[in-house]
């Protein structure tokens, strides 16, 4: 077991990995608010996260190996496209405002995430010097 195997840290490393996922699909998103036929694109990773909270799991019992598993999505983070809706005449469903107010949110879930793994280095730190 390392330094660094603790669920807390686990659960932020892959808060960071979600939150730089949504930045460069929220980038994506305003360097292509003018492109035709663009369609906007969202990044999925809170069930990564609920993954690393969650403490029991149900499972299916399968009683032949050619039955269907179900139980907890095993799958990443992952980018999504939204198709449903239509925003310009060009078919592009970019909505600036949206993007910008996604943006905002991301940047405060992504300070968030960075001031608490500071503070997590900061105890570590002061433990190994004895304060």
């Amino acid at each position: 077991m390392g330094l660094f195997d603790s669920s807390s840290f686990y659960a932020l490393e892959n808060g960071l990995k979600g939150a730089l996922l949504e930045q460069k699909a929220i980038a994506q998103n305003v360097a292509n608010s003018d492109t035709p036929n663009y369609k906007a694109k969202r990044a999925q990773f809170q069930h990564v996260l609920e993954e690393v909270t969650e403490k029991q799991r149900l499972e299916a019992y399968r009683t032949h190996p050619k039955h269907i598993a179900f139980g907890p999505m095993k799958k990443g983070p992952y980018i999504s496209e939204d198709r449903s809706t239509m925003y310009h005449h060009n078919g592009n469903n970019v909505d600036m405002d949206k993007e910008m107010s996604n943006l905002a949110k991301n940047q405060i879930y992504y300070n968030a995430l960075t001031d608490r793994l500071s503070s997590k280095f900061q105890s570590l730190k002061s433990a190994v010097r004895g304060g």
